[in-house]
């Protein structure tokens, strides 16, 4: 809520005469938002981006890849505490979709082929 629609509020009360709802912080007041559990979403996404950076090394670089940086993307604009692992997350979809193009160049094909 505002400061002015706050305010507003206030005024209108007064000038009926009703009393507001007594809060933790006084009269009117409403719980402060949680900036601390978008942290630990940005922090769960970071570790997420990681995770799955690192997997997409080794299998469905196709999906998973572009999932790691789309995922590191958003905790780090929502201010990640793991800033770090949030990079590493992004570097490693990055070199999942490197992999993918030498390895659809040198086969031709979008599949893993560890025989010869």
């Amino acid at each position: 809520m505002t400061l002015t629609a706050l305010t507003r509020r206030s005024e209108a009360a007064a000038a009926t005469g009703t009393a507001e709802p007594a809060g933790p912080d006084g009269p009117g007041a409403t719980p402060p938002a949680s900036p601390r559990r978008s942290t630990r979403d940005a922090d769960g996404l970071a570790v997420a981006s990681f995770v799955l950076g690192l997997v997409g090394l080794l299998v469905m670089n196709i999906l998973l890849g572009p999932a790691a940086i789309v995922m590191a993307l958003v905790a780090l604009a929502r201010s990640t505490a793991r800033r770090g692992r949030a990079l590493l997350g992004l570097a490693l979809g990055i070199a999942d979709l490197v992999i993918l193009a030498f390895l659809v160049t040198g086969n031709g094909v979008v599949a893993w082929n560890f025989g010869g």
